[in-house]
């Protein structure tokens, strides 16, 4: 406890003994200080650092979402291009035939649907 009081009374002494220039240089740079602190939350608070702010989020939020769909497109084609080769790379005859012919159909009944509606 004795050493508690002398550091009380240690500080106490100090503050007594400050000079007035002392105290006048704490108030200024207290002065100092503050007027940074209000300029940095004036800056934080100005609409076009609100709104730079919004941007920046909406598109690392867009960018994110797009980079996950690429991902998930790249996987998809995987899937797909993984139906119609083996596992060496060749092409699957016995898949891509029947795939072709279905599409060649839709063609097919596309233009006729059109040719009717012209005619």
């Amino acid at each position: 406890m004795n050493g508690v009081a002398l550091v009380g009374e240690a500080s106490t002494k100090d503050k007594a003994a400050r000079t007035t220039a002392q105290i006048e240089a704490d108030i200024t740079r207290t002065r100092t200080q503050l007027a940074q602190t209000l300029d940095e939350l004036a800056v934080r608070v100005h609409p076009t650092t609100v709104v730079a702010q919004a941007k920046a989020k909406a598109l690392a939020s867009v960018e994110e979402k797009a980079g996950r769909a690429y991902v998930a497109a790249s996987g998809a084609v995987e899937q797909a291009k993984a139906q119609f080769t083996d596992e060496k790379g060749r092409p699957r005859k016995e898949r891509i035939v029947p795939v072709a012919l279905v599409g060649v159909g839709v063609l097919l009944l596309v233009a006729s649907v059109r040719k009717r509606r012209r005619g």
